[in-house]
């Protein structure tokens, strides 16, 4: 797996590379200390997964951030960053970042860098409990008002939990192209771009509607 680092603190870059080198199945195959150049590097070394700083001169790591997934949607994108601030997490779910942990964790980074590159998504425990507030507590919804089948229901806890569309298939006994078909519907329904929004839909309303 190959990953890039991208902090402005160029200690805590050196201190990172060290941390995920120690894993055998982890190669950084480069670093740099600013939003502009992550998107440069981005695109030169098309890394696997992006380890990212949100707080930067110039231009912020989500500004980068948003810059490469305009280009492709597929970058895994994980913020790495000591800030808890909603505005930031927010965006992050907004753009389509694969995951948010912070700096405090460190113990997590590697096990997070690793579920990233396998297509699941990672929130730290604090910003998922973060998730109902800044959703907002008024105006609730029912299932009835989404109009979600059982089988919708399902496929959608299935996705959150970071199931690919083969082991949905697998689990459900449905065909690939069933499923996709199924969450094609759902993101219409839920008014969602893409799996990472429709699993934090599924964190925000699950004590409410699941």
């Amino acid at each position: 797996m190959r990953i890039i680092i991208v902090d402005d603190d160029k200690l805590v870059t050196e201190s990172l590379k060290t941390i995920l080198e120690s894993d055998p199945d982890i190669d950084v195959a480069g670093t740099c200390n600013s939003g502009r150049d992550a998107v440069e590097l981005y695109f030169n070394l098309n890394p696997d997964v992006v380890l990212l700083d949100i707080r930067m001169d110039g231009m912020t790591g989500i500004d980068a951030a948003e810059r490469i997934l305009e280009k492709d949607r597929d970058a895994k994108i994980l913020f790495l960053t000591t800030f808890s601030d909603d505005e930031y997490i927010v965006r992050a779910f907004q753009i389509g970042a694969k995951g948010y942990i912070l700096k405090q964790d460190f113990e997590s980074i590697i096990p997070s860098v690793k579920a990233v590159f396998m297509g699941q998504r990672v929130f730290g425990d604090e910003i998922i409990s973060k998730l109902p507030v800044l959703a907002g507590e008024k105006n609730r919804k029912t299932i009835n008002d989404y109009n979600l089948s059982k089988r919708e229901i399902e496929i959608i806890k299935l996705v959150a939990n970071g199931l690919s569309n083969k082991e949905i298939s697998k689990k459900l006994f449905l065909s690939e192209g069933t499923v996709r078909n199924y969450i094609s519907i759902i993101f219409e329904k839920l008014n969602v771009r893409d799996r990472t929004q429709l699993a934090v839909f599924y964190y925000k309303t699950k004590d409410d509607l699941f």
